[in-house]
């Protein structure tokens, strides 16, 4: 588990795509916001990536690091 206020490395692409494939989502050409919102859908969770403002409960989240920067 990471440190509090150590953000863990960003997923690429790839590693994203991956992810994607084991929960069933086929990437094809989505572009990263859109296969992250399929993403936290097929693992029932609100498709919040880059939605926050910089205002998140969850600390644990794998896409935490590229959220607060993402524009959507």
């Amino acid at each position: 588990m990471s440190p509090i206020g150590v953000a863990p490395k960003s997923m690429t692409m790839t590693e994203i795509k991956a992810k994607a494939k084991l929960r069933g989502v086929e990437p094809g050409k989505m572009k990263k916001a859109d296969l992250i919102h399929a993403i936290q859908i097929a693992e029932g969770c609100a498709p919040c990536y880059g939605r926050s403002n910089g205002d998140c409960p969850w600390a644990q989240c794998c896409w935490r690091s590229d959220c607060f920067k993402a524009k959507v």
